[in-house]
């Protein structure tokens, strides 16, 4: 009987050495699949990045707010004017399309925020709107400007907002362009891909697969955003666009999407005891920051004044 067993053993034990032999290299092959996914992902990323910043090269000055390297236009001279970007933006969207409006009598100044365009984000800083009218606000002590008035798109509205809840003194006014002043779960839903909550899986996906998809959605995503107008057709490099598509940037991005939550709703609390002069304007056919949630419903105090008008 125990040599009928031993035969049974060691005619079973190579099957099962080959099967194991068999999981082993099917294993180590979906392991080397990977790896190349993720360096041909990396690869992609660095050559898109690089082409941005080929196209698209820093065009201004440079400055450091508490660690922060800002990086900032600035023409003409007189009332200062204070440009402020939205989610994903840079600061060539006023730069290229309204700058050359104005007339004389004013100094105007765009800049990246923290993260975006050229602009460096401090290690350790969160991105959270408080923190951001604070680099405003010193951005403005930093470069002497008088009280000057802040204009400010989409997310850049709802800083705006901040500072002058904050730091009214250090502004004579703000000018909101289709801002974001309320929280609602359908900005969340429109942005859900950016929505990530873990610093660590956020700087992943963006140097591997967060850049070359939104290469591949670029001109949808462009289309959704400028409705029911045209996509310009010189956005991507005299509007900056190409900026967008580098790690760093959709990081910064990703990063503010997360930290609007922990602080709008407090700060729209706050809209009343705003005092400074104020005005809205809005596209009521904007898709992305609606008119009825956050133009119609934001009242910020007896200086204010609200209009409708063509998107900007």
């Amino acid at each position: 009987m125990a040599a009928a067993v031993a035969d049974m053993v060691r005619s079973v034990e190579p099957g099962e050495n080959m099967l194991i032999s068999i999981v082993l290299w099917l294993l180590a092959g979906l392991l080397a699949v990977v790896v190349l996914v993720v360096l041909a992902l990396m690869l992609a990323t660095w050559r898109i990045a690089a082409k941005a910043e080929r196209l698209v090269r820093a065009c201004g000055k440079f400055v450091e707010i508490d660690g922060n390297r800002i990086h900032y236009v600035e023409e003409g001279e007189g009332r200062p004017i204070v440009f402020v970007h939205g989610l994903g933006a840079q600061l060539h969207h006023f730069r290229h399309s309204l700058f050359g409006r104005f007339g004389s009598g004013y100094r105007l100044i765009a800049l990246d925020r923290p993260g975006s365009g050229y602009s460096v984000r401090a290690r350790g800083v969160t991105g959270r709107l408080p923190e951001q009218a604070d680099i405003l606000r010193r951005f403005i002590e930093e470069l002497r400007l008088e009280r000057p008035l802040i204009v400010g798109h989409s997310l850049g509205g709802a800083i705006a907002l901040a500072l002058a809840a904050g730091h009214p003194t250090a502004i004579s006014g703000i000018a909101l362009l289709s801002p974001l002043t309320h929280l609602e779960a359908r900005i969340r839903e429109r942005f859900d891909l950016l929505y990530v909550p873990s610093p660590l899986l956020r700087r992943v996906l963006a140097h591997t697969v967060a850049v070359p998809l939104s290469l591949r959605y670029a001109q949808p995503t462009l289309r959704f955003i400028f409705a029911p107008q045209a996509v310009p057709a010189d956005y991507m490099v005299a509007g900056g666009g190409w900026l967008g598509l580098r790690p760093s940037h959709y990081f910064a991005t990703s990063t503010d999407v997360v930290a609007v939550e922990w602080d709008l709703g407090e700060i729209e609390r706050r809209y009343r005891d705003i005092a400074i002069p104020a005005g809205i304007l809005f596209g009521t056919d904007d898709r992305v920051i609606v008119e009825a949630v956050h133009g119609e419903r934001c009242w910020i105090g007896s200086g204010a004044s609200t209009s409708n008008g063509s998107k900007v």
